[in-house]
């Protein structure tokens, strides 16, 4: 089966602040290192790794936001620095993202309406009228009614809101695969379960395929089917979720197990 969106042994590089003179190179940090990751329709893949590990980066050049330095990005097996313009159109709608920081991602000068109606406008061509009825629908699905959210501006809303809302303007493209880049470790304990069951309960529904970049390997046991551990910028194990959690090869992985906390304190660790 191709799959939906792959990384074939991708690289990237990144200058050294400060390296580098008119006589001397500037000196490279590796940041990813040969990696090779797919998606496959519909599966939740989690990719889970320390701060500094490289995902975030990896998770960059999946959705075309950072070129890698060697190897390719390809979607549907294609790959996107050959695609022509129509296949780039296509992959742009089809690949959308909810990022980590959900202040951060909207425009404070845009009403929760015109944040998600803009990509019914562009990628979705859809006309005004259709589009604002859309809106509301998109709200009712993330659990926002519409009359009391669609003209806030995103300082009126709480963390666990603005997130809601960036899950509604991934979906207004209908998306095929969403990279949820640390979704639900800026929220409070009591909104990221409420999150996670409504990003879970919206994967069912509309069978979308989730990369779901993580460092909590408890939510990675709740929400995946496979999971990949990303270390010094190297896939170092993966697996279905059940082997790598239960069953970890890897030093690394044993060591992010240990250090997750337990539910139950009458379970012991095991390892």
């Amino acid at each position: 089966m191709t799959a939906l969106l792959e990384a074939r042994d991708v690289s990237r590089l990144f200058p050294v602040r400060g390296s580098g003179s008119l006589l001397r190179a500037r000196r490279m940090q590796t940041a990813v290192d040969q990696v090779s990751i797919a998606v496959q329709p519909g599966e939740v893949l989690a990719l889970v790794g320390e701060s500094g590990s490289g995902k975030t980066t990896l998770g960059r050049m999946l959705l075309g936001l950072t070129a890698p330095s060697s190897g390719q990005v390809l979607y549907k097996g294609q790959d996107i620095a050959q695609a022509p313009a129509s296949a780039l159109r296509d992959f742009r709608q089809a690949v959308q993202v909810v990022f980590q920081d959900s202040g951060g991602s909207l425009n404070p000068r845009h009403t929760v309406a015109q944040s998600i109606a803009l990509p019914l406008r562009y990628n979705r061509g859809l006309a005004p009228e259709q589009a604002e009825r859309e809106v509301d629908a998109l709200l009712e699905q993330v659990h926002l009614p519409p009359r009391h959210f669609r003209n806030r501006l995103p300082h009126e809303l709480s963390g666990g809101q603005r997130q809601r809302v960036g899950i509604a303007r991934a979906l207004a493209s209908q998306p095929q695969v969403v990279i949820a880049d640390e979704p639900v470790s800026a929220l409070d304990v009591s909104v990221r379960a409420q999150i996670l069951r409504l990003m879970f309960d919206l994967q069912q529904t509309q069978r979308l395929a989730y990369l779901f970049i993580t460092h909590d390997l408890g939510v990675v046991r709740a929400f995946a089917q496979r999971v990949a551990v990303m270390y010094q910028g190297r896939i170092v194990e993966q697996g279905t979720a059940d082997a790598v959690l239960d069953d970890p090869q890897h030093a690394y992985t044993r060591r992010l197990l240990a250090a997750t906390p337990i539910p139950d304190p009458r379970r012991q660790q095991l390892g």
